[in-house]
């Protein structure tokens, strides 16, 4: 089953209340770690901004028209989810082929959708799901999901490698690398490199390399001080502050100025919406 996904005027997105880092043998997986939430809120739209982590959600407390576990998959655009926030859930954030390795499907199929954990899974995402609701402390849970996590990666499929030096290089390379060379570095046609990137990661190669970069300007928000953004459009590789703001509006509605003065969560990590503050040393019970 899947639930579509609208786009909208953004609000405000709730901030976690407990996190964690997960095994060491998934933190390269899940380089943001677990977050739990544990206070109902009042009905609103939660607002989840483009960006190149596939996030995971099982609910710990019912809401309405959603699945109790699902997976969103990879989208060229900020996203306002419709209906009401569970009261509490538990969420990780996968690395792109993270979730290519540890669901098991196409990424493809799940491009631009809200997808049900158990349609993927089957019977072991019911199980997950079900086991976490009986489970009284968060220290548990994460445990839990950290057990669910590392059968998976065993069991799962591997990316290719050239789709994994692809993806590195696009990191590395602050999303600025052109398609093409990217192409010619793996031994691959321009053709087939969009083909199997789509089909490991979910999107095109160019719309991922505009993510990462895009990633690498909200990077430098915490700074808050006497923002340049036609400096900062230069040095993360756009044409122009024109370019910056066009992708400001594609990923997150609004312009870059008015982006960088919504509120933070507490603690002042430069975390926004979707992107989730994390205090990974310690687990919360």
């Amino acid at each position: 089953m899947s639930t579509a996904m609208s786009t909208g005027a953004p609000e405000r997105a709730r901030w976690p209340r407990l996190a964690a880092s997960p095994h060491p043998r998934l933190r390269g997986l899940l380089p943001r770690g677990y977050a739990g939430f544990t206070e109902a809120t009042t009905p609103r739209h939660l607002v989840l901004p483009a960006t190149s982590s596939v996030p995971m959600v099982v609910k710990l407390a019912d809401s309405p028209r959603r699945p109790p576990a699902f997976v969103m998959g990879a989208r060229g655009s900020y996203t306002v989810v419709d209906g009401d926030c569970a009261p509490s859930y538990l969420e990780l954030w996968l690395d792109p082929l993270a979730a290519y390795r540890l669901l098991g499907l196409p990424m493809d199929k799940l491009s631009g959708q809200l997808v049900d954990l158990v349609d993927i899974l089957g019977p072991d995402a019911r199980r997950l799901s079900e086991q976490l609701r009986e489970t009284p402390t968060w220290r548990q849970r994460f445990a839990l999901v950290d057990r669910f996590l590392l059968r998976q990666l065993e069991e799962g499929q591997r990316p290719s490698p050239e789709i994994g030096r692809a993806w590195e290089r696009l990191v590395t390379s602050g999303g600025t690398m052109p398609i093409a060379q990217l192409a010619e570095e793996v031994g691959w046609s321009h053709k087939r490199l969009i083909a199997r990137f789509r089909h490991q990661l979910g999107l095109r190669p160019k719309t991922a390399a505009r993510l990462v970069r895009f990633e690498g300007v909200l990077g430098r928000l915490d700074e808050r001080r006497g923002l340049d953004w036609g400096q900062i459009a230069r040095e993360a590789g756009y044409a122009d502050q024109a370019h910056l703001i066009r992708d400001f509006h594609q990923f997150t509605g609004a312009t870059p100025t008015e982006f960088a003065a919504r509120p933070t969560p507490p603690g002042g990590d430069g975390e926004r919406q979707g992107n989730f503050l994390q205090d990974r040393g310690a687990a919360a019970s």
